[in-house]
């Protein structure tokens, strides 16, 4: 995608990177750096440390979430919020309900495609 087309995006939220991870690496330390020391420990423990690319996908899985989110703000703070909501929810119904409508969100974000 193009500076100018990212540019035009609504709300101002960059586009989500190619699906590998050196990319998705770079817009995490561009458009969500406090993000980046738990990315980066993550791939040296359970990539890098553990010589095992078998887990890159699951690892790629999760991570992509992370960002689509977090480059959101305001999706994030929707997550959050209902989550937190579900923590403190005197009825387990309720929190089960609040917790569907985060999980569903984060089905959602983990959906994006490259540019989107």
């Amino acid at each position: 995608m193009s500076a100018r087309s990212a540019a035009q995006r609504p709300g101002g939220i960059p586009p989500m990177p190619e699906r590998n991870p050196k990319a998705l690496r770079e817009a995490i330390a561009a458009h969500a750096p406090q993000l980046l020391a738990d990315f980066d420990r993550h791939w040296k423990r359970d990539i890098a440390d553990a010589y095992d690319l078998a887990r890159v996908p699951a690892f790629m899985a999760l991570w992509w979430t992370e960002y689509a989110l977090a480059r959101d703000p305001e999706l994030d703070a929707r997550v959050t919020d209902l989550e937190d909501r579900a923590a403190e929810a005197g009825d387990a119904a309720e929190a089960r309900a609040l917790l569907e409508q985060a999980a569903h969100l984060r089905r959602e974000a983990g959906h994006s495609e490259p540019g989107q």
